[in-house]
């Protein structure tokens, strides 16, 4: 199995999917530690700041009785507050046991806790299956010189209270007393409301976290696709990402390495189509030299002997009268430019079969192309009255030489022109294979012989001599095809209908670019 094969068996884990993940679990681990902390520490922190609240009103009421202001309105005022804030009851009782102040909504429980507290009458809850008692000290907070604070448990009522009881500097005794069991309903009651809320806010944070991950991942996913375009050697696709960040820088080191790998594949397949010129150049060099001046001297055999003929007519008197000289030097005139025509294409010819002519391979599209042809030739077709048809199509990109490509195409489009007949269309159309495109030209009229189409690519070979003479063909373009066709090591031929004949070739198929037709068909 190959190492692509592995990869693609391989699962892959959506980045998208992992940071929703990550942050659901981030969340709902924070909320889960909250809720633990809160059941560990909440009852504690509301427990020492109770004991704190009992000894500061303690010191109030200290303070209150060493200034002799305990009986004064603005006290009572300042301790109902703070008794009412707080929840706490309070008793103050002097040396000679009279009661100084109650606050307090059962004064008797009060005052019986304060002899509990005077006499030492409240056992610890080790003692609880020995002494029999409505209240026991369930664990002790702090205990000074002046006073001790307790956590008293009420067997009957089976809650907790916080007790603080002291001794006054004028040597009256003080009873602080606040309830505990809301501290442990508070406790439930946040942790399940925490409970909900956490779980809400864990769904909507996973969905905000799916929403941003999309965006975050966005980029990653255009470069994945870039990376697998440039992979199957489509270039075309660009990063278009323009914010600050490395996935942006990354972008354009991918644009970067596109442009010089597109730049590259250009050269090299240029240099590829030279080395295969070089090998074959060798092999084929002295029999085309031959074929070449063997093939030339037949060809120029008629013409120069048209023109010496002419040209002795003319210099015997032959003709007298300026018609018939006007007739001989129209004739000397005419064959010269076929020779002249025909040598330029020997000269092309020449060049292709003995590898003098470099071909710059470029990637461009073949229908935008050979629309601008046509525009450049119709008036060919429109001299004669012939209807030119091409399909509309979206662009295909090749791999070729664009003055070659021309060469072949306008080749097919002139010998279409010259031996359409019937209805007079030309039908140009494009196929679409696995590797290459294939150019079709199709014109109507009389199929070729069919012992004729094997040796139409041959040097000077006609199919119909006198009508090919009639336009001035010198039976060599089609051979300029296969030579350039040859050279670019791609497939051409010929498919007689029963209304026409159809020429082709095929140019090496380019990966598809995003651009729209009408757009530059080259791309550097």
């Amino acid at each position: 199995m190959s190492t692509t094969e592995k990869r693609s068996g391989r699962g892959r884990y959506s980045i998208k999917i992992q940071f929703t993940l990550i942050f659901f679990f981030l969340m709902l681990g924070a909320i889960s530690l909250c809720w633990i902390i809160n059941s560990t520490f909440l009852e504690r922190y509301y427990t020492r700041e109770k004991r704190i609240a009992l000894t500061q009103m303690f010191n109030e009421v200290n303070e209150a009785s060493n200034n002799n202001s305990i009986d004064s309105d603005e006290f009572d005022e300042k301790v109902s507050i703070l008794a009412g804030t707080e929840n706490v009851s309070l008793i103050v009782m002097d040396a000679e046991s009279s009661t100084v102040k109650m606050y307090a909504s059962d004064s008797s429980a009060m005052v019986r806790r304060m002899w509990d507290n005077l006499f030492g009458q409240t056992p610890s809850i080790e003692e609880r299956e020995k002494i029999r008692s409505q209240y026991y000290v369930y664990r002790t907070l702090s205990d000074t010189d002046n006073y001790s604070v307790r956590i008293i448990y009420d067997s009957r009522m089976d809650l907790k209270i916080m007790e603080l009881f002291g001794v006054l500097d004028d040597g009256s005794f003080c009873l602080l007393s606040t309830v505990l069991e809301s501290i442990h309903n508070s406790t439930a009651i946040a942790n399940r409301f925490m409970g909900y809320v956490g779980i809400a806010i864990s769904l909507l944070g996973a969905l905000f976290a799916l929403f941003l991950a999309g965006k975050l991942t966005q980029p990653i996913r255009e470069l994945t696709e870039i990376s697998a375009r440039m992979k199957k050697l489509d270039f075309s696709a660009k990063y278009k990402g323009h914010s600050r960040t490395e996935i942006a820088e990354l972008g354009e080191n991918i644009n970067e390495l596109s442009e010089i790998l597109e730049k590259t594949i250009s050269e090299l397949k240029t240099a590829n189509n030279e080395l295969r010129e070089d090998i074959e150049r060798k092999e084929k060099t002295e029999e085309m030299r031959r074929e070449f001046l063997s093939n030339v001297t037949h060809e120029l055999k008629t013409p120069l002997a048209l023109i010496k003929g002419y040209a002795e007519g003319l210099s015997e008197g032959v003709a007298e009268d300026p018609d018939s000289i006007r007739f001989y030097t129209d004739v000397i005139v005419d064959e010269a430019d076929k020779m002249n025509r025909m040598v330029a294409r020997l000269l092309s010819l020449n060049q292709l079969e003995f590898g003098d002519t470099q071909f710059t391979m470029v990637r461009f599209d073949i229908v935008g192309f050979i629309r601008g042809c046509l525009n450049n030739a119709g008036v060919l077709a429109e001299q004669k009255q012939i209807i030119v048809r091409m399909e509309e199509r979206s662009p295909l990109y090749v791999w070729s030489d664009e003055f070659w490509t021309e060469e072949v195409f306008m080749n097919y489009f002139s010998n279409a022109v010259n031996h359409c007949d019937g209805e007079k269309v030309i039908d140009i159309h494009f196929e679409e294979k696995q590797n290459c495109v294939r150019v079709v030209v199709f014109n109507t009229g009389k199929p070729i012989p069919e012992e004729s189409v094997p040796h139409l690519w041959e040097k000077f070979y006609k199919v119909d001599k006198a009508r090919t003479r009639a336009y001035g063909g010198s039976g060599v373009g089609l051979s300029v095809v296969k030579a350039i066709m040859d050279q670019l090591h791609q497939g051409y031929g010929v498919i007689n209908y029963d209304n026409g004949v159809s020429f082709w070739f095929e140019l090496e198929k380019a990966a598809v670019a995003d651009t729209a037709p009408g757009s530059a068909v080259k791309e550097d």
